[in-house]
């Protein structure tokens, strides 16, 4: 019994040691790396001269602006993106005729990569920040489309009719019946959309702008400042991941039945 009861508690006390210990070892290996000259430092600078960076690129604020300005851009765009491919979605997987109509076009423009949209969208929307929403909003629209169309077509067929009989009508059916059920799927959609937004906003800023994280990486590799450009990277990484997170955290409350 005892035995038993101590096995649990040691792998418990390892993964926490290891998952600690994880981070620390990879920065490790990568200074001892990239300061044993068998790379080229100056192209793979050590996690040291990256905090460096870092911290001049903070210094004089341009950090915090850049940070917040390619936030902006995500959440505008993602909002936008999202709010469309929900109501087409739930529109398209109800009504067939919308369907019929809708959904050939979508799947045409679907697997049209964003950054393929740059030069048109240069001409169309200048260096203006509609462009940059525009950029974002392409990339999560047709995500969020097809997950809410797939829900919407996978709610449960004996819901639907049980609320038909008891007279519910076709306005209070869309947001009390298929809107729920198709929700698993759409959140889904909504998660997987996240990580495209940081994508596209990549090229969203390589677009032409003033400011944003991405921007600053392009300079930065025109300036061979790589530890600059590696940290842009970092931050980059560290947004998308927390933004990841939240959003997670925030599905499990929003389905909390599932």
């Amino acid at each position: 019994m005892n035995n038993k009861s101590v096995k649990p508690s040691r792998q418990q006390i390892l993964n926490q040691v290891t998952r600690f210990l994880s981070l620390p070892i990879f920065l490790g290996l990568w200074e001892i790396v990239s300061r044993s000259g068998l790379t080229n430092i100056v192209l793979f600078p050590p996690p040291s001269l990256v905090a460096v960076s870092l911290y001049q690129w903070a210094k004089d604020g341009s950090l915090i602006i850049d940070v917040l300005m390619s936030i902006s851009r995500v959440v505008i765009g993602f909002a936008a993106g999202a709010i469309a491919g929900i109501i087409a979605g739930i529109l398209t997987g109800r009504y067939q005729c919308l369907s019929n109509l809708l959904t050939p076009i979508f799947q045409l423009l679907r697997p049209i990569p964003p950054i393929a949209f740059v030069p048109i969208v240069i001409l169309w929307f200048g260096l203006s920040e509609l462009g940059k929403w525009f950029l974002v909003f392409w990339g999560v629209f047709f995500t969020v489309w097809i997950s809410a169309h797939l829900g919407v077509q996978r709610v449960d067929r004996t819901l639907t009719r049980a609320a038909q009989c008891l007279g519910t009508p076709e306005k209070r059916m869309l947001p009390e019946v298929l809107l729920p059920g198709a929700l698993p799927y759409i959140l889904v959609g909504l998660r997987t959309s996240v990580s495209i937004s940081f994508y596209t906003l990549v090229a969203a800023e390589l677009a032409g702008t003033f400011s944003g994280i991405a921007y600053r990486i392009e300079i930065a590799q025109q300036n061979l400042q790589v530890g600059q450009t590696i940290g842009g990277l970092i931050i980059l990484g560290i947004i998308s991941a927390l933004a990841d997170r939240l959003f997670g955290s925030l599905s499990k409350r929003v389905v909390w039945w599932t």
